[in-house]
Formats: C-alpha cells, sequence, structure tokens
C-alpha cells in the first residue's frame, strides 16, 4: 500500500479537497477519484462539460539546433512535419520496438515541448537525456506546470467567456498562447474523452485562480469537476490508449493499432529495424474492441476465449484454457451504452469486425463481440 505522506500534491490538492474529492494514489500523486459519481461526471462531459486536473502529467522542454533531430531519432511519428503551434500524437520505443511511453509533441516558436504519462516522468526524462547530443537543452517543468482539460460539448463556449482570444479557429491538435481568466498560458485541443474540449498549461502559482474562475463561470453550462475514474471510462469508451495497461514494453505500435503515428519513411529513429520486421512479418497479434452480450463487467488481466458456451472460463491470467486467444487490457461499465465493454489484445487471425468471442469472467464464459470503434 502507498504511505500517504509519500504522495505528490499538485497545486490544486487542498482544492480538490475543498470540493469534496475523494482523494487517492496514482502514479505517485494524490488525485481526485470522484467527487459526485462516475456515472453522474462521465454523462456531464457528454453532455455539457468537465473539469479536470492532469497537473499530474510531464512536460519536458527541448530547444537548441539539435532538438529536432533529437525529437526525431526517440519518436516514432515525424515531428518534422509539425508547424508552429501544431501538436502531434507520438511514442518512443527500445530497440526492440516495444513501448517506453506515448506522448504529445508540441511545436513553438523557438522550442519543443513533449507531453508524457505522469507514471513515466522520471524515467522518459532520462531516456532523453541519455539519447542526446549536439547543441540541445532539456528541462522537466513538469513540477512548475499546472494542466486543467476543460472537455465536453460546452467547453468552448464556456471558456470563451474568460478569454479575448477567439477560440473557433483553433483546430484538433492546434494551440495558441493566450490570456484565460487574465492569466497567461498555452491554450491546446487535444483531449483524452473524444469530446470537443481544451488543455490549459500554466504556472502552477495561479492554476488555483483559474480553476475558480471557470468553476464560477461554468455553472451558466452545467461545469462540473471530474475526477480519474470517469476519465477512465471516457477514454474507454473511444478506444483510447492508457500506458501501463494497453500499452507496455511488452507491446508494440504496429499490434497497439499506433501503425498510423509510426512513420517508417522519415527516417532511422530506435526501434524503427524491430518495427519494420514486425510489419512485414505482420504482428501475432492486434488491439481490439469489444462489447459484451450480457451482463458481466470486464477488467485488465481477464482471459478472452473462444465463443465456446460448453468450455467452463477460468480465473484471470489462467493459461490452462487452451480456448484462450487473448487477453484485457482495459475495461469497464458504459454509462452511455449501459453495458460491459472493453479493449485488449487477440491473436491475429480472431481479430475481425464481428467476430464472436468470449470474456472469462469469475469462472464463467460471457458472450462479447469485437466491434469497429469507437464504442461511443
Amino acid at each position: 500500500m502507498t504511505d500517504p505522506g509519500t504522495l505528490k500534491k499538485t497545486a490544486l490538492y487542498d482544492t480538490h479537497v475543498k470540493m469534496g474529492g475523494k482523494m487517492v494514489a496514482f502514479a505517485g500523486f494524490s488525485m481526485p477519484l470522484v467527487y459526485s459519481s462516475i456515472m453522474d461526471e462521465h454523462r456531464c462531459v457528454r453532455s455539457k462539460a468537465g473539469m479536470f486536473d492532469v497537473s499530474h502529467m510531464g512536460e519536458f522542454l527541448i530547444s537548441g539546433s539539435g532538438a529536432l533531430d533529437l525529437i526525431q531519432k526517440v519518436t516514432i511519428n515525424d515531428a518534422a512535419k509539425l508547424t508552429i503551434g501544431q501538436a502531434q500524437y507520438s511514442a518512443m520505443c527500445y530497440p526492440d520496438g516495444g513501448i517506453v511511453d506515448d506522448l504529445l509533441v508540441y511545436r513553438f516558436q523557438d522550442h519543443y515541448m513533449l507531453v508524457v504519462n505522469a507514471s513515466n516522468i522520471e524515467k522518459d526524462f532520462s531516456w532523453i537525456k541519455n539519447h542526446s547530443n549536439g547543441n540541445v537543452e532539456i528541462e522537466d517543468v513538469s513540477g512548475k506546470t499546472s494542466l486543467i482539460a476543460v472537455q465536453g460539448p460546452n467547453s468552448r463556449d464556456l471558456l470563451q467567456t474568460l478569454t479575448e482570444e477567439d477560440l473557433s479557429p483553433i483546430k484538433f491538435y492546434r494551440t495558441v498562447n493566450a490570456k484565460l481568466a487574465d492569466k497567461p498560458m498555452i491554450i491546446s485541443r487535444t483531449g483524452y474523452t473524444g469530446e470537443l474540449g481544451f488543455e490549459l498549461y500554466m504556472d502552477e502559482s495561479f492554476s488555483e485562480q483559474v480553476w475558480n474562475a471557470i468553476i464560477d463561470k461554468g455553472q451558466a453550462f452545467g461545469i462540473q469537476p471530474v475526477g480519474l475514474g470517469a476519465r477512465d471510462t471516457l477514454r474507454l469508451e473511444k478506444k483510447m490508449c492508457l500506458y501501463g495497461n494497453d500499452i507496455t514494453k511488452d507491446t508494440n505500435p504496429l499490434e497497439a493499432g499506433l501503425g498510423w503515428i509510426t512513420k517508417l519513411d522519415k527516417g532511422d529513429f530506435i526501434g524503427c529495424g524491430a518495427i519494420a520486421e514486425i510489419k512485414a512479418r505482420g504482428p501475432e497479434r492486434k488491439f481490439v474492441g469489444f462489447e459484451l452480450k450480457e451482463k458481466g463487467i470486464p477488467r485488465q488481466g481477464y482471459d478472452i476465449c473462444m465463443p465456446a458456451p460448453s468450455i467452463v472460463g477460468t480465473a484471470p491470467g489462467n493459461a490452462g484454457n487452451s480456448d484462450i486467444i487473448g487477453v484485457v487490457t482495459s475495461g469497464g461499465f458504459s454509462p452511455i451504452l449501459s453495458k460491459g465493454i472493453g479493449i485488449g489484445y487477440v491473436k491475429s487471425e480472431y481479430a475481425n469486425i464481428g467476430n464472436e468471442i468470449s470474456i472469462s469472467i469469475r469462472g464463467k464464459n460471457n458472450a462479447a463481440e469485437i466491434i469497429k470503434p469507437p464504442f461511443v
């Protein structure tokens, strides 16, 4: 069990406690799991607007004449295609093709910013540092940066009341530097919910003022604070990967469905050779989404099996069942569909849309079907 005294706190920790957030340990931080209920917060984001504290994420600034060369070396997407004010989804890989982390790359006038997962900040920073050479400066600004995400169909109209910057022209994966609630920040549009939304990067010294200003103005737009619980169910409904669950050092980008960000023709990068070999022979397994056809909630580690009702399912991870064809990496109950949904890996020959499968849940095989994502 994690010692609460060793957990890091974001600048908004006291605010979460005052608002009734149930604080839990996550990636070394004390973060709000839920304020009201996961179902309520999830539906609020889908129908109105929700606000998340994601300040536990890591931010690295990379500058110097060798910045682009370094980013091209350690990431799998083609950062050379980025224009000023543009962001890109990418990943870093080990030489064998396993994933170090997935991340965002932002290009600004005189530097780049990499946004990495909270659990990987130290690992990622060391990885990038160890592969740098030439004229490159790398700065970890995670500890002084707050990140607030506002997601949902009302998010733009709400935030527009707090800034003179016209938010309408900001396209998906674009960013601007502007003032919001009278504070300077980076306003971007990437998101982890599948809804219209914005991310606000700012100095942590005034993040509480910005949070409170959004809550105040947001009452007319149905704003609610949202915790990690709904953040997870929201991303699951859109089949978005979570590092540590769906992608790890033991998964490669091609089997994880990330071939679209893997640019083998951009020039050499770490993992390029191994990934090219995997592409040539075809991945042995594929990342799929599925819906349960009967009551049940799939969880990480549950076996994905052939649809054989006569065969009794086994406990999660029991390889004694010869009909096991894969494993669930993330799963749960969809508040929008009111059914169990999940994502995971299956042997490539079983990965076609529409294929019948079963999920082994507590000793019973539950019927399911592979579907075309997103779920919602």
